[in-house]
């Protein structure tokens, strides 16, 4: 697991190309650890331009629901506009498990961030 600590007014999103940056998983044989996760499962706020186009440099897959302003650009520019991002219902319902946890966690007092 990876984290970054920043001031509060920090938003999420811009920080998710640094905490992938970081990101060590280790080989159960030994060896170098990955630095390259199989899939991230991400909400509306990390589905900007810049965050998609890193997952894509990097082969990551990933799940993010597209927000509505973007989908709506997207179809305004008709067939130019491109196809819609990917989306699976399964692992966006896995991703709300992972939301559920932290809230747990920060309603304990045990995490103070966002």
């Amino acid at each position: 697991m990876v984290f970054l600590l920043t001031p509060g007014r920090w938003g999420d999103a811009p920080q998710m190309v640094e905490v992938l940056g970081r990101v060590r998983v280790p080989r159960p044989q030994g060896g170098r650890p990955r630095t390259r996760p199989d899939h991230l499962g991400d909400d509306k706020a990390y589905s900007s331009r810049r965050n998609r186009r890193h997952l894509r440099r990097r082969p990551i897959e990933h799940t993010a629901p597209e927000p509505k302003d973007q989908r709506a650009n997207r179809k305004r520019r008709g067939s130019g506009g491109g196809r819609p991002t990917g989306f699976e219902n399964e692992i966006c319902k896995r991703r709300n498990e992972v939301g559920r946890t932290i809230n747990r966690l920060k309603n304990s007092r045990a995490v103070a961030t966002r």
